[in-house]
């Protein structure tokens, strides 16, 4: 079971989050941006989008920091594993809670209003709760392992299985050892990496696509008509 969570699933996960946005490129290239719904409660929208996009973007600096860089080498510029751990604990949690609030918020939304309702696909609905997950327990395993428990140096053991993951040598045995809700937390971000390709998550990278890549005007114009049919 070890192996099979910690080894054969990550794979699959990263196998399917990169094949799958192959298909959608290829046959769905006009759907990787979110369809405009800004006319429609708009009270909801100002304050949940800025709450769910600034609590990601902490959330991923945060991830990218703890996950990618050796302890090595935040004690080399200076970094006391002590500092670090405040760091860690008192931003992520902030970013967890604002990304969570935003995410109710842009649910609720969506839930309460019959043109928005009309236009959420079975993919959004699934989306939506693994996003949930992915954050509950994140914020969870946070506060009550790491702030109100024993307390777990994640970077000895989840960090290093996740950079060898990319490295071709993971060790699951790390994984085992993490406690359940770091385990629990890994395995929804698992499970939302692979639904990623099929759901409106697609969209961040609609900015690099625009750059890198320019449809002719009649593609351009396909592609507005229908986002206007979905609207």
């Amino acid at each position: 079971m070890t192996t099979l969570l910690w080894l054969v699933l990550p794979y699959l996960a990263v196998a399917v989050f990169v094949l799958g946005h192959v298909w959608r490129w290829r046959y769905d290239q006009f759907g990787w941006t979110t369809f405009s719904t800004q006319l429609v409660d708009n009270r909801l929208l100002r304050l949940g989008s800025p709450l769910f996009h600034l609590g990601v973007l902490a959330v991923l600096v945060g991830h990218l920091v703890g996950l990618l860089v050796p302890r090595s080498w935040t004690a080399a510029i200076g970094v006391s594993d002590a500092l670090f751990h405040l760091v860690s604990v008192t931003a992520g949690t902030l970013a967890g809670v604002a990304m969570l609030a935003g995410l109710v918020l842009l649910a609720a939304r969506r839930i309460l209003h019959g043109r928005i309702r009309a236009t959420t696909t079975v993919m959004d609905v699934v989306m939506y709760v693994m996003l949930g997950m992915v954050v509950l327990l994140g914020v969870w395993a946070t506060v009550a392992v790491n702030l109100l428990g024993a307390g777990h140096d994640y970077r000895a053991t989840v960090a290093v299985w996740f950079r060898g993951i990319f490295l071709l040598r993971p060790d699951p045995s790390l994984m085992a050892g993490a406690p359940l809700l770091f385990q629990l937390h890994a395995l929804a971000a698992l499970g939302l990496f692979a639904i990623w390709p099929f759901t409106r998550l697609v969209h961040v990278w609609s900015v690099p696509i625009a750059v890198l890549w320019q449809p002719s005007p009649d593609r351009q114009r396909t592609a507005e008509l229908a986002r206007e049919v979905t609207r």
